[in-house]
Protein backbone atom coordinates (compact mmCIF):
# COMPACT_ATOMS: atom_id res chain seq x y z
CA UNK A 1 0.00 0.00 0.00
CA UNK A 2 1.48 3.38 -0.92
CA UNK A 3 2.15 5.66 2.02
CA UNK A 4 -0.30 8.66 2.76
CA UNK A 5 0.26 12.15 2.72
CA UNK A 6 0.30 14.28 5.71
CA UNK A 7 -0.65 17.79 6.58
CA UNK A 8 2.49 19.50 7.90
CA UNK A 9 0.95 21.52 10.83
CA UNK A 10 4.48 23.29 12.02
CA UNK A 11 5.07 26.21 14.53
CA UNK A 12 4.40 29.90 13.50
CA UNK A 13 7.60 31.19 10.79
CA UNK A 14 7.63 27.81 9.30
CA UNK A 15 7.65 27.31 5.71
CA UNK A 16 4.87 28.63 3.23
CA UNK A 17 1.69 26.30 2.89
CA UNK A 18 2.38 24.48 -0.49
CA UNK A 19 -0.42 23.92 -2.57
CA UNK A 20 -0.90 21.74 -5.66
CA UNK A 21 -2.93 23.56 -8.37
CA UNK A 22 -4.29 20.63 -10.71
CA UNK A 23 -5.77 22.41 -13.75
CA UNK A 24 -4.90 21.57 -17.25
CA UNK A 25 -6.24 25.02 -18.59
CA UNK A 26 -2.61 26.32 -19.26
CA UNK A 27 -3.48 30.29 -19.03
CA UNK A 28 -5.50 29.97 -15.81
CA UNK A 29 -3.04 27.76 -14.13
CA UNK A 30 -0.28 30.54 -14.72
CA UNK A 31 -3.06 33.12 -13.26
CA UNK A 32 -4.13 31.29 -10.25
CA UNK A 33 -0.22 30.08 -9.53
CA UNK A 34 1.33 33.76 -9.84
CA UNK A 35 -1.86 35.01 -7.40
CA UNK A 36 -1.19 32.28 -4.65
CA UNK A 37 2.81 32.91 -5.03
CA UNK A 38 2.14 36.98 -4.38
CA UNK A 39 -0.49 35.50 -1.29
CA UNK A 40 2.47 33.58 -0.01
CA UNK A 41 1.86 30.36 -1.06
CA UNK A 42 4.15 27.70 -2.60
CA UNK A 43 2.44 26.40 -5.83
CA UNK A 44 3.48 22.99 -7.57
CA UNK A 45 1.54 22.21 -10.82
CA UNK A 46 -0.15 18.76 -12.14
CA UNK A 47 -1.81 19.16 -15.25
CA UNK A 48 -3.72 16.02 -15.11
CA UNK A 49 -5.42 13.59 -12.64
CA UNK A 50 -3.15 10.61 -12.67
CA UNK A 51 0.13 13.29 -12.85
CA UNK A 52 -2.01 14.48 -9.51
CA UNK A 53 -2.51 11.31 -7.61
CA UNK A 54 0.88 10.07 -8.10
CA UNK A 55 2.71 13.17 -6.20
CA UNK A 56 -0.01 13.33 -3.39
CA UNK A 57 0.76 9.47 -2.60
CA UNK A 58 4.38 9.71 -1.92
CA UNK A 59 5.66 8.81 1.08
CA UNK A 60 7.29 12.11 1.19
CA UNK A 61 4.68 13.99 -0.16
CA UNK A 62 5.51 17.77 0.20
CA UNK A 63 1.69 19.14 -0.09
CA UNK A 64 -0.10 20.83 2.31
CA UNK A 65 -3.79 21.07 0.72
CA UNK A 66 -4.88 20.47 -2.98
CA UNK A 67 -6.52 22.71 -5.19
CA UNK A 68 -8.73 20.80 -7.87
CA UNK A 69 -10.26 20.95 -11.09
CA UNK A 70 -13.32 18.95 -11.26
CA UNK A 71 -13.30 18.48 -15.06
CA UNK A 72 -9.74 17.10 -15.98
CA UNK A 73 -8.94 15.12 -19.19
CA UNK A 74 -8.69 11.53 -18.70
CA UNK A 75 -8.68 10.98 -14.77
CA UNK A 76 -11.79 13.82 -13.45
CA UNK A 77 -10.95 15.08 -10.24
CA UNK A 78 -13.74 13.53 -8.67
CA UNK A 79 -11.94 10.17 -9.23
CA UNK A 80 -8.98 11.57 -8.63
CA UNK A 81 -10.83 12.82 -4.99
CA UNK A 82 -11.64 8.91 -4.38
CA UNK A 83 -8.57 7.37 -5.48
CA UNK A 84 -6.22 10.15 -2.74
CA UNK A 85 -9.62 8.73 -0.06
CA UNK A 86 -8.94 5.32 -0.88
CA UNK A 87 -5.35 5.54 -0.59
CA UNK A 88 -5.54 6.83 2.83
CA UNK A 89 -4.45 10.48 1.72
CA UNK A 90 -6.55 12.95 3.95
CA UNK A 91 -4.78 16.30 2.78
CA UNK A 92 -7.32 18.88 2.44
CA UNK A 93 -8.74 19.13 -0.75
CA UNK A 94 -10.53 22.24 -2.14
CA UNK A 95 -12.31 21.40 -5.81
CA UNK A 96 -12.87 24.10 -8.11
CA UNK A 97 -16.03 23.69 -11.05
CA UNK A 98 -18.26 25.02 -13.57
CA UNK A 99 -20.84 23.05 -12.31
CA UNK A 100 -22.07 24.35 -8.86
CA UNK A 101 -25.55 23.17 -8.72
CA UNK A 102 -26.44 21.66 -4.89
CA UNK A 103 -26.39 17.92 -6.57
CA UNK A 104 -22.72 18.15 -7.76
CA UNK A 105 -21.62 20.23 -4.83
CA UNK A 106 -23.53 16.73 -2.45
CA UNK A 107 -21.28 14.57 -4.92
CA UNK A 108 -17.85 16.54 -4.48
CA UNK A 109 -18.91 16.08 -0.64
CA UNK A 110 -19.10 12.29 -0.87
CA UNK A 111 -16.36 12.12 -3.14
CA UNK A 112 -14.17 13.66 -0.13
CA UNK A 113 -13.86 17.24 -1.20
CA UNK A 114 -12.96 18.95 2.05
CA UNK A 115 -14.60 22.42 -0.41
CA UNK A 116 -16.27 23.65 -3.21
CA UNK A 117 -15.60 26.54 -5.11
CA UNK A 118 -18.16 27.17 -8.05
CA UNK A 119 -16.67 28.86 -11.25
CA UNK A 120 -16.30 31.54 -11.93
CA UNK A 121 -15.04 33.15 -8.44
CA UNK A 122 -12.65 36.22 -7.54
CA UNK A 123 -8.96 35.17 -6.65
CA UNK A 124 -9.51 36.76 -2.76
CA UNK A 125 -12.22 34.18 -1.71
CA UNK A 126 -9.78 31.31 -3.41
CA UNK A 127 -7.08 32.05 -1.18
CA UNK A 128 -9.72 32.71 1.65
CA UNK A 129 -10.82 28.93 1.17
CA UNK A 130 -7.13 27.74 0.80
CA UNK A 131 -6.18 29.85 4.35
CA UNK A 132 -9.76 28.39 6.21
CA UNK A 133 -8.82 24.89 5.08
CA UNK A 134 -5.11 24.94 6.71
CA UNK A 135 -6.40 26.42 9.61
CA UNK A 136 -8.65 23.90 10.26
CA UNK A 137 -6.32 21.20 9.75
CA UNK A 138 -3.84 22.17 11.40
CA UNK A 139 -5.97 22.58 14.46
CA UNK A 140 -6.91 19.21 14.61
CA UNK A 141 -5.68 17.13 17.68
CA UNK A 142 -4.01 20.21 19.15
CA UNK A 143 -5.78 19.95 22.50
CA UNK A 144 -4.42 19.92 26.12
CA UNK A 145 -7.39 17.70 26.67
CA UNK A 146 -5.81 14.34 25.76
CA UNK A 147 -6.05 12.86 21.99
CA UNK A 148 -8.73 10.54 21.84
CA UNK A 149 -12.53 11.55 22.32
CA UNK A 150 -14.85 8.25 22.63
CA UNK A 151 -19.03 8.66 23.01
CA UNK A 152 -20.13 5.01 23.49
CA UNK A 153 -18.37 2.51 21.08
CA UNK A 154 -17.52 5.62 18.81
CA UNK A 155 -13.99 6.84 19.14
CA UNK A 156 -11.30 9.70 17.57
CA UNK A 157 -7.54 9.31 17.52
CA UNK A 158 -6.76 13.11 17.15
CA UNK A 159 -3.46 13.14 17.23
CA UNK A 160 -3.29 10.93 13.87
CA UNK A 161 -6.92 11.67 12.60
CA UNK A 162 -8.60 8.46 13.04
CA UNK A 163 -12.07 7.29 14.08
CA UNK A 164 -13.67 3.66 14.92
CA UNK A 165 -17.14 2.49 15.53
CA UNK A 166 -16.29 -0.39 18.00
CA UNK A 167 -13.36 -2.24 16.14
CA UNK A 168 -14.28 -0.87 12.83
CA UNK A 169 -12.29 1.85 11.36
CA UNK A 170 -14.28 4.53 9.59
CA UNK A 171 -12.76 6.54 6.39
CA UNK A 172 -13.74 10.49 7.44
CA UNK A 173 -12.85 12.83 5.10
CA UNK A 174 -10.96 16.32 7.47
CA UNK A 175 -14.29 17.96 7.15
CA UNK A 176 -16.25 15.27 8.35
CA UNK A 177 -13.80 14.39 11.05
CA UNK A 178 -14.15 18.37 12.70
CA UNK A 179 -17.39 18.48 12.67
CA UNK A 180 -17.93 14.42 14.00
CA UNK A 181 -15.02 15.92 16.90
CA UNK A 182 -17.16 18.82 17.44
CA UNK A 183 -20.36 17.13 18.03
CA UNK A 184 -18.10 14.72 20.19
CA UNK A 185 -17.20 17.30 22.20
CA UNK A 186 -20.79 18.48 22.94
CA UNK A 187 -22.25 14.52 23.20
CA UNK A 188 -25.65 14.91 24.67
CA UNK A 189 -25.94 18.36 23.98
CA UNK A 190 -28.64 20.45 21.32
CA UNK A 191 -26.43 22.40 18.64
CA UNK A 192 -28.29 24.66 16.54
CA UNK A 193 -27.12 24.60 12.98
CA UNK A 194 -25.54 28.53 13.49
CA UNK A 195 -23.24 27.12 15.98
CA UNK A 196 -21.51 24.34 13.87
CA UNK A 197 -21.48 26.82 11.08
CA UNK A 198 -19.23 29.38 13.23
CA UNK A 199 -17.34 27.00 14.76
CA UNK A 200 -16.53 24.85 11.55
CA UNK A 201 -16.60 27.39 9.00
CA UNK A 202 -15.64 30.50 10.78
CA UNK A 203 -16.06 33.55 8.77
CA UNK A 204 -16.51 31.78 6.01
CA UNK A 205 -20.12 33.56 4.94
CA UNK A 206 -20.32 31.75 1.22
CA UNK A 207 -21.60 28.78 2.91
CA UNK A 208 -25.10 28.27 3.48
CA UNK A 209 -26.83 26.39 6.26
CA UNK A 210 -27.80 23.44 3.98
CA UNK A 211 -24.14 22.55 3.96
CA UNK A 212 -24.70 21.32 8.28
CA UNK A 213 -27.30 18.99 6.42
CA UNK A 214 -25.07 17.64 3.88
CA UNK A 215 -22.64 17.03 6.44
CA UNK A 216 -24.70 15.43 8.75
CA UNK A 217 -26.14 13.24 6.00
CA UNK A 218 -22.71 12.10 4.83
CA UNK A 219 -21.55 11.53 8.71
CA UNK A 220 -24.82 9.06 9.02
CA UNK A 221 -23.97 7.27 5.97
CA UNK A 222 -20.53 5.95 7.87
CA UNK A 223 -21.33 6.11 11.81
CA UNK A 224 -24.86 5.41 12.00
CA UNK A 225 -26.19 3.42 8.97
CA UNK A 226 -23.80 0.28 8.77
CA UNK A 227 -24.49 -0.38 12.05
CA UNK A 228 -28.06 -0.06 12.69
CA UNK A 229 -28.03 3.07 14.94
CA UNK A 230 -29.14 6.69 14.90
CA UNK A 231 -26.93 8.45 17.36
CA UNK A 232 -27.06 11.53 15.38
CA UNK A 233 -30.01 13.22 15.57
CA UNK A 234 -31.95 15.76 14.51
CA UNK A 235 -34.58 17.50 16.63
CA UNK A 236 -37.00 19.49 14.31
CA UNK A 237 -36.69 23.72 14.61
CA UNK A 238 -34.26 22.87 17.33
CA UNK A 239 -31.22 21.76 16.40
CA UNK A 240 -29.05 18.42 16.43
CA UNK A 241 -27.53 15.68 18.99
CA UNK A 242 -24.63 13.34 19.29
CA UNK A 243 -27.24 11.06 21.84
CA UNK A 244 -24.90 9.25 24.43
CA UNK A 245 -26.09 5.70 24.57
CA UNK A 246 -27.41 3.91 27.64
CA UNK A 247 -25.22 1.81 28.95
CA UNK A 248 -27.15 0.82 32.13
Amino acid sequence: MVAAAQVRTGPAGAAPARILLVEDDRELASVLRRHLTDEGFTVDLASDGEWAVRILTLADCPIDAVLLDLMLPGLGGREVCRRLRSAGCWLPVLMVTALGDTADRIQGFADGADDYLPKPFSLDELVMRLRALLRRTAGIGQTPAGTTLEVGDLRLDLLHRRCWRGDTELSLTPREFEVLEFFMRRAGLVISRQSILEAVWGANRTVSANTVDQYLALLRRKIDAPFGRADLETLPRVGYRLRIPWTG
